[in-house]
């Protein structure tokens, strides 16, 4: 996902009612899910905005999104349960915008795909593997996330 301009009403909305007392990438996943749980109105009708290595979906595809995936399912990006071709199968949200969505389903899919778009992660594993071998072995410094965003070097 191509990362976009700064938004300060998507940046507030994320500090102040998703992310607000999250320490962590743990705590930060637990957080969007409950968030994205609470105002997505399921199910809705999706289009696939764009395909991944892990999904089966191509972009223009059309699904049915029935709901969040189980919470656990949910710890480095946040999953939905689709039917496609007579089955049910998790894909990432962040691959799906909402066809005709009500306000608030809008809104938290909207932000989400701003939250992906700034390129922040929850495991920070998945940064620190792209970073230099100092941080090879990471245990979840707030560094790499700081390294990953560009502001240390």
């Amino acid at each position: 996902m191509k990362k976009s301009a700064k938004d300060p009403i998507r940046e507030d909305r994320i500090h102040e009612e998703v992310i607000v007392d999250a320490h962590g990438p743990g705590e930060k996943a637990t957080s969007w899910y409950y968030y994205l749980e609470s105002k997505i109105t399921f199910p809705f009708k999706a289009r696939c905005v764009g395909s991944n290595a892990t999904s089966p979906l191509s972009k223009g595809e059309t699904v049915e999104v029935r709901r969040l995936e189980k919470e656990e399912a949910c710890e480095s990006d946040m999953l939905v349960q689709i039917t496609w071709q007579d089955r049910k199968l998790a894909v990432s949200l962040s691959q799906l915008a909402a066809i005709e969505p009500d306000q608030s389903t809008e809104q938290a899919i909207g932000t989400w795909h701003y939250w992906v778009s700034q390129g922040i992660f929850f495991d920070l594993r998945h940064v620190c593997s792209a970073l230099p071998k100092a941080h090879a072995n990471c245990e979840q410094s707030d560094l790499c996330f700081a390294v990953a965003r560009g502001s240390v070097s």
